[in-house]
C-alpha cells in the first residue's frame, strides 16, 4: 500500500535527472531527444497519411511541414515540460511526495501541451481496458454504425473510414442502379479503348476478376464493378497492401541507420512478421465487414444502417492477428468523444469546455505516475516509446529511493545504482531514507 501522506527529501538530481545536476541541462537534453523522436513520428506519419489520402501538391507545399511542426512541438513540449514541472514542484515542496514526480509533474505538462497540437486530435484517451479484442470488437461495431447512418460521422474519421472500407457502403438512397450501371460500361469501354498496356497491379485485377467473374451480386449492393465475391477480396488484397507498406515506411529509419554496419538488416524492411500482420489486420478488417454487409443484403433483402453494428462486429475480430492496444484505445476513444458530441448537438449531454484537453491531461498524468511508481504495470509498448522518447532517460531515475512508498518502484530497475556526484546531493547516496 502506497504511503500517499509521506515525503523523501531527494533533490531533483537524485531521483529524476541523474545523468546531470543541473536541471536547465537536463531539460535541454530532454527537449533534444524528444524533438528528434517527435519529428520522426510524425513526419512518417503525416507524409503517409497524405499519400494515402491522395492530397494536391498545393497541401505538401503550404500545409503539410506545418502540421508535422505542430504535432511534433505538441509531442516534444508533453516531454520536456514534464521534467520542468517535476523540478519546480520539487523546489516549491521542498521534497518528493508520493504523487508529485509522477502525476504532479505531468498533469500541466501534459494540459499545456495539449493546446499546442491541433484541436481535431486532441482525442480523449483511456488507461485501463478488460478485453482488448472484445473492446476493439464494440468499437469497430458502433464507429461503422455511424459511418452508415445520415451525417453519423464527419471529418477525418469520416474520411479514413471511406477510405478503408470504400465509398461503396455509405448509403445514397437518391442513388440509380441504371444510372450507375450506364456510367460504368461507358468507363469500362473507353479505359479498354485507351490502353491495352499491363502492369503487375491490373494484372493481379483481371486474375481476380477472371476468378470471380461470374459470381453473383446482391441488386441492394453498390459495387456494380464487382460481384460480392470480387468486392470482399478486392478490399483484403487493397487495405493488406496498404498496411504493408505503411508498416515498411515506418520501418525506413531504423532500417537505414543499419545501412553500412549491418547491411542484412534491410532485409527486414520486407520480410518482417510485424508488416504482415498489419496488412492481415486491415484487409481481413475489411472484408469481412463487406462479405458480412453483402451476407445480410442477401438474407434480408434490403440494405439497412444496422448491418453495420454485426459487420462491424465480427470485423473486429481482425485484431487477432495484430493486437495493438493503441489503435483500440485511440478508436474507443474518438467513440466516446463522438458520441459526447453528438449528446450535446441533441441537447441532452451538457458541454465542457476543454473537456478533451483535461481528460487528456488526467489520464496522461496517470500513465507517468504509473511509469515512475509502478513501469512493471505498464504495457510494453508505452513503456518503450517513453524510452524513445526520453532517449532512454527515463529508465535512469532512481526508483530504489521511491520504494518506501510501497508501490516497488525499483522492480524492474533492482541492478541499476545512479551515479551521483556527492557535490549536488542532499542525501547520501545507498543510505537507508526514514519517511517523515
Amino acid at each position: 500500500m502506497a504511503a500517499l501522506s509521506k515525503s523523501i527529501p531527494h533533490n531533483c538530481y537524485e531521483l529524476g535527472h541523474t545523468w546531470h545536476p543541473h536541471c536547465g541541462q537536463a531539460f535541454l537534453h530532454i527537449t533534444h531527444g524528444a524533438l528528434a523522436e517527435s519529428l520522426r513520428i510524425y513526419g512518417t506519419l503525416y507524409l503517409i497519411a497524405a499519400v494515402l489520402r491522395k492530397r494536391k501538391l498545393d497541401y505538401y507545399l503550404h500545409k503539410l511541414l506545418p502540421e508535422i511542426l505542430q504535432s511534433t512541438s505538441f509531442l516534444t513540449a508533453n516531454g520536456s515540460l514534464y521534467i520542468a514541472f517535476f523540478c519546480i514542484l520539487r523546489r516549491i515542496l521542498g521534497k518528493f511526495y508520493f504523487w508529485t514526480p509522477g502525476f504532479g509533474a505531468a498533469l500541466p505538462a501534459s494540459y499545456v501541451a495539449i493546446l499546442i497540437e491541433r484541436k481535431s486530435r486532441r482525442g480523449l484517451l483511456t488507461i485501463y481496458m478488460a478485453n482488448l479484442v472484445l473492446l476493439f470488437c464494440i468499437t469497430a461495431a458502433l464507429f461503422m454504425f455511424f459511418f452508415r447512418c445520415k451525417d453519423g460521422l464527419k471529418g477525418f474519421t469520416f474520411s479514413a473510414l471511406k477510405f478503408i472500407v470504400g465509398k461503396e457502403e455509405i448509403p445514397t438512397h437518391s442513388f440509380s442502379p441504371e444510372a450507375a450501371f450506364s456510367k460504368i460500361d461507358r468507363k469500362i469501354k473507353h479505359r479498354e479503348e485507351v490502353s491495352r498496356r499491363m502492369n503487375i497491379i491490373a494484372l493481379t485485377k483481371k486474375l481476380v476478376d477472371k476468378v470471380c467473374k461470374h459470381g453473383p451480386r446482391h441488386r441492394c449492393c453498390k459495387h456494380y464493378e464487382d460481384n460480392c465475391i470480387s468486392y470482399c477480396i478486392k478490399g483484403f488484397i487493397r487495405m493488406f497492401s496498404v498496411g504493408y507498406l505503411i508498416q515498411c515506411c515506418l520501418r525506413i529509419p531504423s532500417a537505414f541507420r543499419h545501412l553500412f554496419t549491418k547491411p542484412s538488416r534491410l532485409l527486414s524492411l520486407f520480410y518482417n512478421k510485424e508488416n504482415f500482420q498489419l496488412g492481415a489486420f486491415l484487409g481481413s478488417f475489411v472484408s469481412i465487414y463487406k462479405g458480412t454487409s453483402c451476407f445480410l443484403r442477401w438474407v434480408r433483402n434490403l440494405d439497412d444502417e444496422l448491418h453495420a453494428l454485426i459487420a462491424g462486429s465480427l470485423a473486429g475480430v481482425s485484431m487477432m492477428f495484430y493486437k495493438s492496444t493503441t489503435i483500440s484505445m485511440y478508436l474507443a476513444s474518438k467513440l466516446v468523444e463522438t458520441m459526447y458530441f453528438k449528446g450535446i448537438e441533441a441537447g441532452k449531454v451538457p458541454y465542457f469546455p476543454h473537456a478533451d484537453s483535461i481528460i487528456y491531461a488526467i489520464s496522461t498524468a496517470i500513465c507517468f505516475q504509473a511509469a515512475v511508481m509502478e513501469a512493471q504495470t505498464l504495457r510494453p509498448s508505452y513503456w518503450k516509446f517513453l524510452l524513445r522518447l526520453t532517449k532512454g532517460r527515463f529508465a535512469v531515475m532512481n526508483r530504489r529511493v521511491l520504494d518506501v512508498f510501497g508501490t516497488e518502484a525499483s522492480k524492474n530497475f533492482k541492478n541499476f545504482i545512479p551515479k551521483l556526484d556527492p557535490r549536488y546531493t542532499s542525501v547520501p547516496p545507498e543510505l537507508p531514507i526514514e519517511l517523515s
